[in-house]
Order: structure tokens, then sequence, then C-alpha cells
């Protein structure tokens, strides 16, 4: 458990290069998992949209919010938009750029759904089949409002036996597909096009704010991390120290068992010595309280003034 859970950690922590790669896990999921799906569309007038465009944008959702919880920084952005101002101003930017990268990263793996599904124009033939204008093509011209709406609605059932090897139905799903695929490879186009320009006009902005953001961006995280890390170990020596004074009065057993007690008057090793003042639980409480509400300034100078 306690491996799975410094796995998770790992995977959770602030390295670009870790969350690209969870973000290319993520698209690689999502491709594998539309691969494997058994689309089968209910060939129905009043459930062939509903299937088809939930099919195209519900595992996207799903994909988008695995990315925000697979993201740490999402977190801590909510919990920096969210604190009081306190001793600490908050930074505008740097939580915009923490948005900004969030976001970028979650989207992957929903866009790589999305124009997969509409290359492959499943999706898109099961959802709009029955809107097509059955007068733009042929062998609808005898048949009745009702049936021509049933026809419409069995295009994407090519093994029924009525549709086998109706030359309408074989228009109307060709036409749906040439859509679905130039809507796909046109959203594609856009996306590169603004990608190519978001990469080369970058520079020609100011790149002191950009540095400003994304150091005290990562700043935020690994401060959170490191006070996460002090909080337990205090809690270790704390739980240590009220485990001591709860078997004072068992020192002989404990001293045969070879634990060793603190002498009296002698000082604690290491972290253990920032303890020696907090003796009791609403302390404690006490500095967790002022940390969150009033956050000390960005300026060790003060400390050393104090």
């Amino acid at each position: 458990m306690d491996r799975f859970r410094m796995i998770f950690q790992y995977f959770q922590s602030n390295s670009e290069s870790v969350m690209n790669g969870i973000c290319g896990l993520l698209a690689l999921a999502s491709v594998k998992m539309y691969t494997s799906l058994d689309f089968s569309c209910p060939c129905l007038p009043q459930y062939n949209m509903a299937y088809g465009l939930g099919i195209m944008f519900v595992p996207p959702i799903i994909l988008f919010l695995c990315g925000l919880i697979l993201n740490r920084q999402s977190l801590v952005m909510l919990e920096e938009w969210r604190r009081p101002a306190g001793c600490r101003k908050k930074d505008p930017a740097v939580i915009r750029y923490m948005c900004s990268s969030i976001m970028q990263r979650a989207m992957v793996a929903p866009v790589v759904w999305i124009m997969v599904t509409l290359l492959d124009g499943k999706c898109l033939i099961c959802a709009f089949s029955g809107s097509m204008d059955p007068q733009k093509f042929v062998g609808f011209a005898n048949v009745s409002t009702e049936q021509v709406q049933q026809l419409l609605a069995k295009v994407p059932c090519k093994d029924d036996e009525p549709m086998r090897n109706s030359t309408s139905r074989k228009a109307v799903s060709r036409y749906l597909r040439c859509c679905s695929q130039a809507l796909g490879w046109s959203i594609l186009l856009i996306l590169i096009v603004a990608a190519f320009l978001a990469r080369w006009l970058r520079p020609c902005f100011n790149q002191a704010t950009l540095l400003q953001a994304r150091h005290w961006s990562n700043y935020i995280d690994i401060e959170q991390k490191i006070f996460e890390e002090t909080c337990c170990e205090h809690s270790r020596l704390f739980a240590h120290k009220c485990i001591l004074h709860f078997f004072e009065s068992m020192q002989q057993e404990i001293k045969l068992h070879s634990f060793s007690l603190p002498r009296d008057g002698e000082e604690a090793e290491g972290g253990e010595g920032l303890l020696q003042g907090i003796t009791d639980q609403d302390q404690v409480n006490k500095l967790l309280r002022t940390w969150y509400y009033e956050k000390p300034p960005l300026d060790v100078s003060q400390a050393h003034q104090r």
C-alpha cells in the first residue's frame, strides 16, 4: 500500500515531463477505448441522436475529469485561489498560468477522442442519419413520411435485411461519413495552426512575466508539498511524545523492552526541537489556522529582522 501511495504521489508531482507523459497515456487510452468499443447504433428514430452524441461527448467529459484529478496542480490552484490573502498577496497572473497549464493538459485526451470519432464517422452517421433530407437521395420517392424516418434511422444498421443492399443507405452513409471526416480534418487543422501560432508568437510577448508566473507556480506547489511533509514529521514526533507521556508510569517495563525515553533536560535532536513549545492540540490547531489565514510574506529577511 505504501509503495502504491509513493507511485501515486510521484505521478502527481509537478514535473512537466511526468504530466506530459500522463497526458500521452490518457490520449492512447482514449484511442484504445474507442477501438475496443462495440459501437451498436439502436437504429430507432428517437434514440439514434442521443446515442451517437452521447458516445461522442460523454467519454471526453470523463477523460477531462480524469486529467484534472491526476494533475496535482488543479488542487493547488484551487487552494491558492480560495485562500485568504492574509500577509501574502495573491497574484492573478500565477493563477491564470496554472489554470491554463491544467486545462491544456486535461484537454488532450478529450480532443483525441472527438477527433477519432469524427474521422471514423460512425457516431455522426448514427446521430444524424434521421435528420437527412430524403429529397437529396434516390429511393425515398414512393415511401410515406413515417417509413422514410424508419429507413433513415436504419442507415447505420447495414446488416439489417431491408438495408443490406440498399443504394440509398450507402449514399446516406457515404455522405455523412464524408461530412464527419471533413469536420474532423478541419478541426485538426485549426488546432495545429493555433498551436503553431501560439508557439511562434510567444517570444513576441513579455517573457519576464511568463518566467515569473512559471516560477511562482512551481514554488506554490513545492511549498505545499514541503508543508505537508513537515506536518507529517511533526505529527509523528508529537505522537511519539504523547505516547511516551502516556506510558510514563511504565518506565520500567519500557526499559525492559529496550525502549529509550528522553532524559529530563535533554535537547531533542533534529526537527523534534521545533515541538518543545507545542504541548497540546489547541496549539497545533492555532498554528495550522495561522498558516491558512495568514501565510507569511515571501521575504526571508523579515525572519532575521525579528
